[in-house]
């Protein structure tokens, strides 16, 4: 039995194993697919304190190493329960193993929704990005798309419209959804346009990479294209915490509905990064949540 069981192998779920593993405390890390989460799909980035530029990949590479350095267990798995026994926690996988915990700390990051057209998951990292603030400027003075149009989709493209030539925002609805005071500032650049009830019908691609997109106006019914070097995705998040709900308690949204101290309401549990309630979703506030949760873990731990 380990003292604790990190579900997810993010910068969050990582960091929880790296401070509790630090303290003393045997952790197993269970990821079900790369290590790195999100980030991991970033070409390059510039907004980690301490890494003027790096590769998402390879800070994800850099935070694996220094986690199994330190002594970590790691199952690469896909789990799908966790239930509370006498002695501590019972979790399951997919794969139809079972681990044994003291703690849990669910770290199971959330997944960015996506259009659901052919070839899209490929293009990812090679024309579409999700996050302007990291993948922003390596657009200067080029053509982005903004595929979006609430809160998150109008900062983003008000982002972009500071770096980019132009910018493409493309709305599926008459008007954004976002903020008026957001939707007014984007409509005030000279550089942005706006496609209101408009759709993403096809990805155009050259050698793999992403160059334009084919649209589809429901207003008029035609069909056109547009010319890209990049695309951004902002049509919402999509949290994966169904399956352990009774341990923690989702809010409205489906996130996990805990505070900064990132301790769930079944005495053992704790959340940490994208999966949970919270108002910036980064890497740098993942790591934070990893290091509480990790610690409230071992306080924990300590008491009993």
């Amino acid at each position: 039995m380990h003292d604790i069981i990190v579900v997810g192998g993010g910068p969050a779920g990582l960091t929880a194993a790296i401070y509790g593993l630090r303290a003393g405390k045997s952790v197993l890390v269970i990821e079900k697919a790369g290590f790195g989460g999100q980030i991991a799909f970033s070409p390059k980035v510039e907004n980690i304190p301490g890494f003027g530029v790096i590769a998402g990949a390879e800070f994800a590479d850099k935070l694996a190493e220094q986690t199994l350095n330190l002594g970590a267990d790691v199952e690469l798995e896909c789990v799908t329960g966790v239930e509370k026994t006498e002695n501590g926690f019972v979790i399951t996988t997919e794969e139809g193993s079972s681990f044994e915990g003291k703690t849990v700390i669910l770290a199971n990051g959330v997944k960015h929704r996506m259009l659901g057209l052919e070839g899209e998951e490929d293009l990812v990292g090679h024309g579409i990005s999700f996050c302007a603030v990291c993948d922003g400027a390596f657009y200067t003075g080029q053509h982005a798309a903004m595929i979006g149009g609430g809160n998150s989709a109008l900062q983003e493209a008000l982002l972009l419209s500071e770096v980019c030539s132009k910018v493409t925002v493309v709305q599926n609805l008459p008007t954004f959804t976002g903020e008026q005071k957001l939707a007014d500032a984007l409509l005030a650049k000279d550089n942005v346009e706006v496609l209101f009830s408009t759709v993403v019908s096809e990805y155009i691609t050259e050698n793999g990479e992403l160059v334009g997109l084919k649209l589809h106006s429901d207003a008029t019914g035609a069909d056109s294209e547009v010319r890209v070097d990049g695309a951004f995705l902002a049509v919402g998040l999509q949290p994966e915490n169904e399956n352990f709900a009774h341990l923690v308690g989702l809010n409205q949204y489906g996130y996990y509905d805990v505070d900064e101290f990132c301790a769930a309401k079944t005495p053992g549990v704790y959340v940490a990064g994208d999966c949970r309630s919270k108002f910036i979703r980064q890497v740098t506030t993942a790591a934070g949540d990893g290091a509480v949760a990790a610690m409230g873990a071992c306080r924990w731990l300590d008491a009993q």
